[in-house]
């Protein structure tokens, strides 16, 4: 496979709101056009650990990156540095984390905010620091890369989910209308990206409570959605995904080989029947 690969990672979605909230995504589910799994974020269900596990595939037990404190480059590789040494164009726009996951640490605005320089593991980049960015401006950041720079590898990071949850709830209006933006944003964007012959991921870190917070075993702080749309997928139903499967299955998606990641089994078409 070959493909180019957009990875939207809505921080703080649990599984049943993405579910009940998503309508233009469960529209695409419901045609035949995209699928709809649910997974268990690794433990413990908390950001900086689980965007390195998303993206290296690697538990936070066995990263190091254990709570959201850890600031220092990643110890392993990952979509970011693989597709970067295949010769590939990567890009993100993200909250700042993720710049000091597999870029530079500590991340410094002035130098950091705006990225381009093909010698890092993320070329491209917008990165923010404030929980509250507009996801809209987040989206714009993302397809302003995705246009100037066609990225092969290209992460959408936006945090308005987590942030309304923190301040309102899992079992609130304010996290509910947050969900129901972000997908009112992806259906602005989504069919572009699959016209232009994009695979596409949509997922989460881990989810929230109604303690305004995670970090545990709750169902609500574990269960996470994941969507999966292009014609790359098989849309078999009910598939057992992990989520230290994700980056190997991206990782596949892109072409990318000389690593031991993992991927799901028969998600992708070329291994449906393998």
């Amino acid at each position: 496979m070959n493909n180019p690969v957009i990875l939207v990672v809505l921080d703080g979605l649990n599984y049943r709101t993405a579910h009940d909230c998503m309508g233009f995504m469960q529209g695409l589910a419901e045609s035949g056009n995209a699928t709809l799994y649910s997974l268990s974020c690794e433990l413990p269900s908390l950001s900086r650990p689980l965007y390195e596990c998303i993206l290296t595939g690697v538990r936070p037990v066995d990263s190091g990156v254990v709570h959201n404190q850890v600031v220092r480059l990643s110890h392993n590789d990952s979509i970011f540095s693989l597709a970067q040494k295949a010769g590939k164009t990567t890009a993100a726009a993200a909250y700042h984390w993720v710049s000091e996951l597999y870029n530079r640490a500590p991340f410094d605005a002035v130098r950091d905010r705006f990225t381009h320089d093909d010698s890092l593991a993320i070329q491209h980049g917008c990165f923010y620091q404030a929980d509250h960015y507009p996801d809209d401006h987040l989206f714009l950041d993302a397809e302003y890369l995705r246009r100037q720079y066609h990225p092969d590898f290209l992460l959408i990071h936006p945090m308005n989910i987590d942030d309304a949850g923190h301040k309102s709830g899992g079992d609130s209006q304010q996290y509910r209308n947050s969900a129901r933006r972000a997908d009112g944003l992806l259906s602005a964007y989504l069919p572009a990206w699959l016209e232009a012959g994009y695979q596409v991921l949509v997922t989460s870190d881990h989810g929230m409570n109604n303690d305004r917070s995670h970090g545990g075993i709750l169902d609500e702080e574990r269960t996470v959605p994941l969507f999966v749309t292009g014609d790359a997928f098989s849309h078999e139903a009910d598939l057992p995904v992990q989520q230290t499967q994700l980056c190997g299955t991206i990782c596949r998606l892109l072409g990318l080989s000389g690593h031991n990641k993992a991927a799901v089994p028969r998600l992708l078409r070329e291994t449906q029947h393998g």
